[in-house]
């Protein structure tokens, strides 16, 4: 990585890693395709509730578009185009082979870039691109919570309009209830998910098809691209316009890419191809049947079609249903949030966080406090501050297809530098799916003003904060660094300088090479030395796991001083008693009651060095304090520990 990113578990030459593919996801395709549907495709599930609609609204000013067959046929093109070329050519078919041993998402890419382009001078821009993706996720998990469960709220007012006055509070209700319930875990709830959006995309089919059967004809106009080109060149700016409310059909898709390591690429694959996408087009287009259809008011219908096209009989159960479905959809966003989060601190990117397990048997089953009510806090002011799924539309895409053309960007270096394709083979891939990116952003970057500067500001205050972490990790460690002891001089300048006591002392090193400033700090003031001194440096690999025979790396320098290296991917949970107790490689078994853990905990002097700006310095420091501590985060038992404190300057 480039100096402003390596991040502090970092190790250079190459490392005999595992092909492993644990914690990944075991089972029959059919259930694995199952829970797919279950978990990854749950945002873009929702979409029907809102996407239609809002294409045909207002939006900055312009008036919205007119209700006649171009114009549906047009819109409905666009749909079914957009997601063949955005979620099957781009996502299914392409990015998704481009995974690190298995794993998918914007941080598992750019780990395997790293490993694969050491020294290249495009990585530096390439890695702070892949930065600011994870950023723009991280906008995204507020605003679908708010948009999904908001939009199947309103539906209640078709039940009875007494609802109307209690969408919001309901809604805000609902998304407390869902932030509250995450530190009890999701799985025994999880397994529901795949039969309960089973049974939703069979309904979204059901109330398509029931229109699609009176008006056959919208399915050959639905899947001819002329239609598409024939809405731009009668209304082309308006169009444009319209492809900002069209891209949230296809949000979700990078969900496909970042789920990956759960469930394989073929079962997200085959559920996309054989019961998402065709049952998401039969409903797109039954809600344009009905619009068409004869002796309905079309300006009416348009304002809410998802809706309106539910038979009165089934109102009720199909309301709960798609709010089921939403609040499934925000789950999966939810813990994607936890997810991401720990692979950003395992890489260097955020503080240590408490992080906490609440499944036994599935590694992937974490809750994160802080990450848990950051969230509900933001979006729960969203909900208050939008008031209502049309407002919040305009705040909605820009993030995701922000992401998504970072991770066209991020291809083409894979294409390129890892797969070696040659240029005329990759430019045509990449120049079509970058500008599809480039339209949808474009026409999402017109909403700026009304709202799409929240996902933005978001993003840039996220991406501040992981940049300047990983910068000031970087500086402390060099500041560290200078003028520091290689253990080798100190193990043999040390045997017989200090009196040796019974036990095991392991000083923790966030460097492989030097002496922690504990060890000198325990012989400064303590003036002994443990029978067994081990200098222990964890080491976080570009990927997301590490085979347990690779796991420990040891030099033994004679005279009970020995460095360890713990080696972990970057999914996996540091736990370093549990190594510990696997080891018995340097003088036999580690008895937790006989062994003493001595951390350096550094306080950061703010000064006036080239390296960063005081205020992020400042802001660099303030994080410092707050993360969690190495006691927390690598569970070393408490009462085994003794921190010993030293100033820095960066």
């Amino acid at each position: 990585m480039s100096e402003t990113t390596k991040p502090a578990a970092a190790v250079e030459g190459p490392t005999p890693l595992s092909e492993t593919r644990a914690g990944h996801s075991h089972g029959s395709p059919l259930a694995l395709g199952i829970g797919a549907i279950g978990v990854v495709f749950g945002d873009i599930g929702t979409s029907p509730l809102y996407a239609f609609r809002e294409t045909f609204a207002s939006h900055h000013g312009v008036p919205g578009i007119q209700v006649d067959p171009i114009h549906i046929h047009g819109v409905l093109s666009l749909v079914f185009w957009s997601m063949m070329m955005v979620v099957t050519f781009k996502y299914v078919l392409t990015i998704m082979r481009a995974d690190n041993k298995g794993e998918g998402g914007s941080l598992a890419l750019l780990a395997l870039i790293n490993r694969k382009s050491e020294g290249a001078r495009w990585r530096g821009p390439l890695v702070l691109l892949g930065v600011f993706a994870t950023a723009l996720f991280y906008g995204d998990s507020m605003i679908t919570p708010a948009m999904s469960v908001l939009s199947a709220t309103e539906g209640l007012q078709y039940v009875h309009p007494g609802f109307k006055n209690w969408i919001v509070p309901l809604a805000v209700a609902i998304l407390f209830a869902l932030f509250a319930f995450q530190s009890r875990g999701t799985d025994k709830v999880g397994k529901l998910f795949g039969p309960i959006m089973l049974l939703y995309f069979g309904t979204l089919a059901a109330l398509g098809l029931m229109y699609v059967v009176t008006d056959p004809q919208i399915v050959l106009e639905t899947l001819n691209p002329l239609n598409a080109y024939r809405f731009f060149a009668a209304d082309g700016y308006r169009a444009f316009v319209a492809m900002g409310s069209v891209v949230l059909a296809v949000t979700g898709a990078e969900a496909l890419y970042a789920d990956m390591g759960h469930f394989g690429r073929k079962p997200i694959g085959v559920s996309w191809l054989t019961v998402v996408l065709p049952c998401l087009m039969l409903n797109y287009m039954g809600q344009g049947a009905l619009v068409l259809a004869p002796a309905t008011d079309a300006a009416e219908i348009i304002k809410d079609p998802f809706f309106l096209m539910i038979p009165d009989l089934v109102r009720i159960p199909v309301i709960f249903l798609a709010l089921a479905a939403t609040i499934i959809a925000s789950q999966a966003v939810i813990s994607g949030a936890f997810s991401l989060t720990q692979q950003a601190i395992q890489l260097g990117f955020i503080p240590r966080m408490e992080i906490k397990h609440t499944s036994a048997s599935t590694a992937g089953q974490i809750y994160i406090p802080v990450i848990n009510w950051g969230l509900m806090i933001m979006v729960i002011i969203l909900v208050l501050f939008f008031q209502s799924s049309s407002n919040l539309a305009a705040a909605y895409g820009i993030a995701v297809t922000g992401a998504m053309a970072i991770d066209t960007i991020l291809l083409a270096a894979v294409l390129l530098a890892l797969w070696r394709w040659p240029v005329w083979k990759a430019a045509p891939l990449v120049l079509a799916f970058i500008l599809v990116d480039m339209a949808y952003l474009g026409a999402n970057l017109i909403k700026v003003p009304d709202g799409g500067w929240v996902p933005l500001m978001m993003g840039l205050l996220i991406f501040t904060l992981l940049t300047t972490w990983a910068r000031g990790r970087s500086l402390m460690r060099t500041s560290m660094a200078e003028g520091s002891l290689p253990i080798e001089i100190f193990a043999k300048s040390a045997k017989n300088s200090s009196a040796r006591v019974p036990g095991t002392a392991i000083f923790m090193s966030s460097s492989p090479d030097g002496v922690p400033s504990a060890l000198l700090h325990n012989i400064k003031h303590n003036k002994v030395l443990h029978e067994r001194v081990i200098v222990l440096t964890v080491l976080i690999e570009d990927e997301p796991f590490v085979a347990p025979e690779c796991r420990v790396d040891l030099k033994d320098f004679g005279d009970g001083f020995y460095q360890m290296k713990l080696r972990y991917g970057f999914l996996e949970e540091t736990d370093i008693p549990a190594a510990l107790r696997a080891a018995d490689m340097c003088g036999g078994k580690f008895e937790m009651m006989h062994t003493s853990f001595f951390l350096s905990r550094q306080t950061l002097i703010a000064a006036k060095k080239p390296g960063m700006a005081i205020w992020r310095e400042k802001l660099f420091a303030w994080m410092l304090r707050n993360a969690a501590t190495a006691m927390e985060f690598f569970k070393l038992p408490t009462n085994r520990v003794v921190e010993l404190g030293s100033q820095v300057e960066i």
